[in-house]
C-alpha cells in the first residue's frame, strides 16, 4: 500500500458504490433498507474508488460494520484491513467501546480478515440467511445459512 490512500465520507452513491455494496451483500432491497441508517465511507487509492464501508451505531457502546467491500481487483493488498482500522478509530471517536460485524459462515476471506484485526466470534445466528434473503446464497459450493457474529473491544 504505497499509493495515496484516502478514506472519506461518501458524498453521493453512484452505481459503482452500489456494485461494491452488493459485492458484500447481494440483496439490493436489504442494502437500500439499511443504507439510510448508516454512515457511508469510501476508500480511494490515487482518487480511484477501491472500497466502501457502512458504519452504524447499535447503542452508545457499540458500532456495527454493516457492509465492507473491496473491489475484487484490489483485494489482498491491505485495503480491507485499512477500512477495519478506520472503523475502530471512528467507533472510538464516537464513544463506543466495541465494534461488531456479522458475516456468512461460509465467507472465509471476511472471517479471516476480521480475526486478523482482533475480532472474536461471539454468536451464531442460525438460518439468518434463509430467514432474511429471498433467494438461496451459495459460497464455495455450500448454501449459506448461518451468520457468524464477531466483536472487538476498542
Amino acid at each position: 500500500m504505497n499509493n495515496d490512500i484516502m478514506i472519506i465520507p461518501t458524498g453521493q452513491m453512484t452505481p459503482q458504490h452500489l456494485k461494491l455494496y452488493l459485492n458484500a451483500d447481494p440483496d439490493e432491497k436489504l442494502v437500500r433498507q439499511y443504507l439510510p441508517r448508516c454512515s457511508p465511507f469510501e476508500l480511494r487509492v490515487d482518487d480511484e474508488l477501491v472500497g466502501v464501508i457502512l458504519l452504524t451505531p447499535q447503542d452508545k457502546q457499540t458500532v456495527e460494520i454493516k457492509n465492507l467491500s473491496i473491489d475484487p481487483q484490489f483485494q489482498h493488498h491491505g485495503y480491507g484491513m485499512a477500512l477495519v482500522k478506520f472503523a475502530k478509530r471512528y467507533a472510538r471517536l464516537h464513544g463506543a467501546t466495541s465494534l461488531v460485524v456479522g458475516t456468512g459462515s461460509t465467507s472465509v476471506e471476511p472471517l479471516l480478515l476480521y480475526q486478523k484485526c482482533g475480532f472474536r466470534v461471539v454468536d451464531v445466528d442460525r438460518d439468518f440467511f434463509i430467514r432474511n434473503y429471498r433467494l438461496p446464497l451459495y459460497e464455495h459450493g455450500i448454501q449459506l445459512k448461518d451468520m457468524i457474529k464477531l466483536s472487538c473491544d476498542i
